[in-house]
């Protein structure tokens, strides 16, 4: 009979903590832009408990070269690392919104985070998308409420827009950053289709010239945002994140770097969650 209630207790010690456990919920919606002259779809986090009285931070979570809206759900459970970080207050709770900004085929889908021809998501995203969603779900609204963070193409659209927005995020996580095409780490070749100019806006919006061109007052507006780094060490894309991070720290402009082991894929990108909500959250006012 003892060796029942034995069981019987450590059966209950494991099940209560799961039962407990705090559930977000995803849902997909979407908005009629006039600047892309398109619907443009997004998935957005709802915590546990969300009630659209009550405001909450908000986080927008930008996908990489051929992904969509989706991708960061389909491919890096990303619901399941926040549902967990904000059941253990490691993260507050807070709206997280992932835009849609690309696709496949990449030669006749566009991509990207920046004005281009045929494609001006920088001005949908800051006129259209912020407003309609912070609106919609009692989000943001400030940029002591607000951050950004990427993943590759994603991740480089992160830092370019506190580089040329910082009055709008507290902070911004950068993944596996694609932040330059100098070194032809994308290659197009010599058609001019939508790929070519994804690459071409790139070029033009370099985060690493960006900083090193920076005047004092820009630098100065830099210094407001929390910035954070993070690459694999066997990503293709590490030297430029290395070379931001030097360029930003000889400008007197504080950011966190860390290079862990890792290449650039999802099983990188979906820990990389797990150090990148909580710094978010940290810094929310």
């Amino acid at each position: 009979m003892k060796l029942k209630n034995l069981a019987l207790a450590v059966l209950c010690a494991v099940l209560i903590p799961c039962t407990a456990f705090s559930w977000g919920k995803v849902e997909t919606d979407s908005l009629a832009s006039g600047v892309l002259a398109a619907q443009v779809r997004f998935n957005v986090y709802l915590p546990d408990g969300y009630d659209a009285s009550n405001h909450y931070p908000v986080i927008y979570l930008l996908h990489g070269l051929s992904d969509n809206y989706a991708t960061w759900m389909e491919r890096g459970n990303m619901s399941a690392v926040a549902d967990e970080l904000m059941a253990s207050g490691e993260c507050r709770k807070a709206v997280i919104i992932m835009p849609n900004a690309g696709g496949r085929p990449t030669r006749k889908v566009w991509n990207g985070y920046f004005n281009m021809p045929g494609w001006n998501y920088e001005d949908f995203f800051f006129g259209e998308f912020i407003p309609f969603v912070e609106r919609k779900y009692n989000a943001g609204g400030s940029k002591g409420q607000r951050a950004v963070m990427g993943l590759s193409m994603g991740g480089g659209g992160s830092v370019v827009y506190c580089q040329r927005h910082p009055e709008s995020f507290s902070s911004c996580y950068a993944m596996s950053a694609w932040l330059d095409n100098r070194e032809n780490s994308v290659k197009s070749g010599e058609e001019k289709d939508k790929l070519y100019y994804v690459i071409r806006a790139v070029n033009e919006h370099s985060a690493i010239e960006f900083v090193r061109n920076a005047d004092d007052r820009t630098v100065e507006a830099m210094k407001s945002v929390k910035w954070f780094i993070d690459c694999g060490d066997d990503d293709f894309l590490l030297s430029l994140s290395v070379e931001l991070h030097k360029l930003m720290k000889s400008r007197g402009i504080k950011s966190e770097l860390r290079v862990r082991d890792g290449v650039h894929n999802w099983e990188y990108w979906h820990t990389a969650l797990r150090t990148a909500l909580p710094f978010a959250s940290r810094n929310f006012d």
